[in-house]
């Protein structure tokens, strides 16, 4: 399992591609390639929790969404993660 953290800035290129990004993740979702997804609440960035076996597989959907290349959004990092609880 992975958790990508991103972070945002003010620049309106970020919300025009959200709404794609978001049909992304959902379909990810329904995959079973996305546990969870969410912006942190003061809106400074994300994370995306991928359930994947290796790091190539979160940036091979990374670089399947333009989102995570879009001015306004740094991936600020790619970890594994080992969760304690399923």
């Amino acid at each position: 399992m992975y958790i990508v953290e991103l972070s945002f800035d003010d620049s309106p290129e970020r919300l025009a591609v959200r709404p794609a990004h978001r049909q992304k993740l959902s379909d990810l979702r329904e995959q079973g390639k996305v546990l969870n997804a969410g912006p942190f609440a003061d809106g400074s960035g994300a994370v995306v929790v991928f359930d994947v076996e290796t790091e190539d597989e979160v940036r091979a959907h990374m670089a399947d969404d333009v989102y995570y290349s879009t001015a306004g959004v740094t991936v600020a990092s790619v970890r594994e993660w080992t969760p304690l609880f399923d």
